[in-house]
Order: C-alpha cells, then sequence, then structure tokens
C-alpha cells in the first residue's frame, strides 16, 4: 500500500515503476503475443502481452502509462522487440514505465520474474 501521489488515498501499488526519460523504447521481456491495447484514466496507455507457458507457468506483462504503441491486438511479438516509448499517461507524475506481472493469474512482484 502507498499513499497515492494524485488521488490522495491509499492504493496498492502493484507493479514496479522504472523511472525513464519520455521517450525511452520499452521492450518485450520474452516473445508474446498482444492481448489488449487500450488507454484509461488510471493507467493511461496500456498494452498487455500474453507470453503463454514459461518454465510451466502461464506469464502475463502489462505495461503502463506509455507515450505510444507501435504494436496492436493480435501481433505476435519477438524478446528485445520494441512494443512502444515511455511516457507519463493516465495519474502518472512524472515520465516513467509501470511493469506489471501475472503468474498463473496473480499478480507478483515483476522484479521476482526477471
Amino acid at each position: 500500500m502507498r499513499l497515492h501521489p494524485i488521488l490522495h488515498v491509499w492504493k496498492l501499488h502493484d507493479g514496479t515503476d522504472f523511472g525513464a526519460a519520455c521517450g525511452t523504447p520499452i521492450r518485450a521481456p520474452a516473445p508474446g503475443v498482444v492481448v489488449r491495447r487500450y488507454s484509461n484514466a488510471g493507467y493511461g496507455n496500456r498494452l498487455m502481452l500474453d507470453h503463454g507457458t514459461i518454465d510451466g507457468r502461464h506469464v502475463v506483462t502489462g505495461f503502463n502509462h506509455a507515450a505510444s504503441y507501435l504494436v496492436d491486438v493480435g501481433d505476435r511479438v519477438r524478446q528485445g522487440q520494441l512494443l512502444g516509448f515511455v511516457g507519463s499517461t493516465g495519474y502518472s507524475t512524472g515520465c516513467h514505465l509501470h511493469l506489471m506481472v501475472w503468474i498463473d493469474g496473480q499478480v507478483v512482484n515483476p522484479m521476482s520474474w526477471y
């Protein structure tokens, strides 16, 4: 839990923030398929990749607050492929990537997966 810097309420912070300059490339951590791409108030520009089964577990990653994405729903991506660029969309106080990882449907600390 943390005090949300914009909403000023205590909220779960379910991911890891990586500070980076706006325009920094966002790359795929593993091969996968783009399953969602949309924008909302909280996460801003959001992209989700389904990586399928890795080491016997189903892995999905989410990339949030991007300035823009270069891939669309249904696209297959390679590890290291350029997905888009860091931004500050949605409830954000500056340029960064908010990375989320789900393993077998449960949100986990991205740092434990990489």
